[in-house]
């Protein structure tokens, strides 16, 4: 029992923890600015992002409330691709590619599977982002 009193008494504080919060509420689909987050004091909720740079450049996959600590579950890299919107579909195999136009039924980040519409042919296939604007189709 004085053990565990004395492991106790010599782990550092959780009260002496900075917390990552959002400085303003952040809709689902906005990009997260060095503007958009600061450390405040206090006992960060487990699951919570710890640093600034582990969100910067990432988006929002929910509304975050502003004063809220982050948590790593809602932000996610930012899309590549919109709903609607058209891309290249892209066909690789050995030395033979195909191009043709489609447009996206989803929104996805790099390495995402969304499915798409051939504009050509009508005919649904999957896919995965592999740039913007650009899905990359296996058969």
């Amino acid at each position: 029992m004085r053990w565990l009193m004395l492991c106790a008494a010599m782990a550092p504080s959780a009260a002496a923890a900075d917390v990552l919060v959002t400085t303003r509420t952040l809709r689902a689909g906005t990009p997260i600015t060095e503007a958009d987050v600061a450390l405040v004091g206090g006992t960060a909720p487990p699951g919570a992002v710890a640093r600034p740079d582990e969100v910067i450049g990432m988006e929002a996959r929910v509304t975050l409330y502003s004063g809220r600590p982050i948590p790593r579950g809602s932000i996610a890299e930012p899309a590549l691709v919109e709903r609607n919107q058209m891309v290249a579909l892209l066909f690789q195999h050995g030395g033979l590619e195909i191009r043709a136009e489609g447009r996206a039924l989803g929104r996805g980040s790099a390495g995402e599977s969304i499915r798409i519409m051939n504009l050509s042919s009508r005919n649904m296939v999957s896919g995965r982002v592999v740039g913007a604007g650009l899905v990359a189709v296996q058969p």
